[in-house]
């Protein structure tokens, strides 16, 4: 994914919708966290409104610069919605690794530790078929680097049936909570373990296809992960 350029500030804007009203210390607008963040997840959450009701999708995504791209069938609720909205489809967009289980004293302290970004922002439809085939690529390298290169393009008919929303990296805000067990004073004495458990991302063995054509090898990306 691409990073910062020289020419973009270090920060995001804070705007009334990215300042927590819990816990606002844990809040950061850091450019480069925030970029970390997202691109270390795979999966994210896309919250609208459709019919005057709250919809929220977990859906696959990529970011690209300033820029984040969510994919879908062109009949899913959110891609029919950003196509026939103007100017687009106001969405909230959430991203969220867990670090460790905060395990207290008192059931009241028990927490996680956690990294999260919130987007808000307006999303459009990716018209332009250049842009799109990018962004598709895009998606495909977020999830294993390299990937795209080392697959069959989508078809014309596939491009058809799949559609990209675009969201900018411009009201954003990250929030972290990282650190140990907060437990009052009081129950420091009590007979209760206290500490972090951490929460770790690990890659199993690949699992080849049964139908792989003869001679095709683990590829290195893959050896590598």
């Amino acid at each position: 994914m691409q990073g910062t350029t020289p020419s973009q500030p270090a920060a995001y804007a804070p705007t009334d919708r990215t300042v927590p009203t819990r816990a606002p210390d844990r809040a950061s607008y850091d450019r480069e966290l925030v970029h970390s963040i997202l691109d270390e997840a795979y999966v994210c959450h896309l919250g609208f409104v459709r019919d005057g009701a709250p919809v929220v999708l977990p859906t696959l995504y990529a970011r690209v610069g300033e820029r984040l791209y969510v994919h879908g069938s062109t009949g899913s609720r959110p891609l029919r919605a950003a196509g026939q909205a103007d100017p687009g489809l106001p969405v909230c967009l959430t991203v969220t690794h867990v670090d460790g289980l905060v395990l207290a004293r008192s059931a009241f302290h028990h927490s996680i530790n956690y990294r999260s970004v919130v987007v808000h922002g307006v999303a459009h439809d990716v018209t332009d078929p250049e842009e799109k085939r990018q962004a598709l690529d895009a998606l495909v390298d977020h999830v294993v680097p390299g990937r795209s290169a080392d697959s069959r393009p989508a078809s014309k008919k596939e491009l058809a049936a799949t559609a990209v929303l675009r969201l900018d990296l411009d009201e954003v805000s990250a929030k972290l909570r990282t650190g140990g067990v907060n437990d009052e004073p009081e129950d420091l004495g009590l007979p209760h373990w206290a500490g972090v458990v951490p929460v770790r991302k690990t890659y199993g063995t690949p699992i080849a296809d049964p139908d792989l054509a003869a001679g095709t090898e683990l590829p290195d990306y893959l050896r590598a992960r």
